[in-house]
């Protein structure tokens, strides 16, 4: 992957594209291969080694502390940052106007809609300056207009220069936000390219798109 560029990792269930995004964190240890970023090698990293080199991840599951407001949310990541008070505040505005949720700043997590809570979540990643995203599942359980709204994010990041790698079983989306898209199958990379060669590849529509799968 390149700064600023969006790839997708797609493929069946059980293909390894989770496993894969664990193993580029550091929550399981490879046995073969090496994970690079920006040519430095993380692969013997610990997490929290790989997380200061500039990498996040975003899981499905829900990473707000529900109890919290979204500012509480956002300043207890920032907080873990080498900044002066007044840096962390200023960081503060400047993600929540980045991420279009100065609206809700004082509301508790537990409150927010999935779309929300995605914007929120991404502002929390953002708080500690990453090179690289990876975002699980980021269109899983919102409606149509929050998918949008996350495709309009994840441009905004590659604006930034921030490298996203996406896994999502809502492929269309997915493939509608790339650049360029990974098939995975058994652990292994069955096809690669841009959305439009991964959509006219036949073997890839026999296993795993179907015949009459359109963007």
């Amino acid at each position: 992957m390149n700064s600023g560029e969006v790839v997708g990792l797609l493929g069946p269930n059980g293909a390894g594209k989770t496993t894969s995004f664990y193993m580029i964190v550091g929550l399981v240890m490879l046995d073969a291969g090496r994970i690079l970023l920006n040519g430095k090698d993380l692969s013997r990293m610990p997490i929290h080694s790989r997380a200061r080199m500039g990498l996040a991840y975003l899981p499905q599951e829900p990473s707000i502390f529900r109890k919290l407001t979204v500012t509480e949310n956002i300043l207890a990541i920032l907080e873990l940052q080498n900044l002066t008070e007044d840096e962390q505040h200023a960081q503060l505005e400047s993600l929540l106007q980045e991420l279009h949720i100065v609206h809700i700043r004082n509301s508790t997590a537990i409150s927010l809609s999935g779309g929300e809570r995605r914007r929120v979540e991404i502002a929390r990643c953002l708080a500690t300056n990453p090179s690289f995203i990876l975002l699980d599942e980021p269109f899983a359980g919102i409606d149509p207009i929050a998918v949008l709204d996350i495709q309009k994010i994840i441009r905004f990041l590659s604006s930034k220069n921030i490298g996203v790698l996406i896994t999502d079983h809502n492929v269309r989306e997915t493939l509608g936000i790339c650049d360029r898209a990974y098939i995975v199958n058994d652990g292994t990379v069955f096809a690669s390219g841009q959305p439009a060669d991964i959509v006219n590849n036949e073997a890839v529509r026999e296993v795993y798109l179907g015949k009459d799968f359109r963007l």
